[in-house]
């Protein structure tokens, strides 16, 4: 075996020593599962089951039709921001059935991406309430589904967001665009973490 694929198939480099947790969460089919597919550096483990239409009696799926499949523990990824920090990335599953998981998610959770639905902004008011209970700091980013036109100031409006709580547009499809709203929440942590111990501050990096 070559060095190159001995590199390769390394889970992580001998020097990195420190793992950030961060988790996705919002409504039912927001895009949460594709968020974490599209910037993932390795094949993202994930719990998608075939929606059925027994589920679809528990389930409110009035907004998500053509959905074939959902989230039923969690999703997994990683990115790496240089030879020593790792971000492990969580998609959290968004019926509401499965929201007794989030509190157990959200343990040891660094900070958080709430993703939004502009046609749907009442799906994430849940997982903003749950964070601000844990007192985990978030930022919100809007999935482009190409639905109606909001403002950032209707939209904070709506989910009385408070004016520190970054909002950015995204389309969860693209790795390039979910790399920012990552990049977006690291600063915002950094931010909020500024004074803290050299061992767990957030470095402000850029993905690769």
């Amino acid at each position: 075996m070559d060095s190159a694929t001995s590199d390769a198939r390394t889970p992580l480099g001998a020097s990195a020593d420190n793992g950030l947790k961060i988790v996705v969460v919002g409504g039912f089919g927001v895009g949460k599962t594709t968020l974490v597919r599209s910037v993932s550096e390795i094949r993202p483990l994930n719990t998608e089951e075939t929606m059925t239409q027994a589920g679809e009696s528990v389930d409110d799926v009035s907004g998500v039709r053509g959905k074939s499949a959902t989230t039923v523990a969690f999703d997994f990824g990683r990115i790496t921001l240089d030879a020593h920090n790792v971000l492990y990335l969580f998609g959290a599953p968004g019926q509401e059935r499965f929201w007794f998981l989030w509190d157990r998610l959200f343990s040891g959770t660094l900070g958080a991406v709430v993703l939004v639905d502009t046609r749907r902004i009442g799906d994430s008011w849940y997982a903003i309430d749950r964070l601000e209970h844990h007192g985990t700091p978030f930022i919100v980013a809007c999935n482009d589904f190409g639905g109606p036109a909001h403002t950032h100031a209707e939209i904070r409006d709506a989910l009385d967001l408070d004016p520190r709580v970054p909002l950015v547009d995204c389309d969860a499809r693209s790795r390039e665009s979910s790399k920012q709203v990552l990049i977006t929440l690291v600063r915002h942590l950094q931010d909020q973490y500024t004074g803290q111990a050299a061992e767990t501050a957030v470095p402000r990096q850029e993905f690769v």
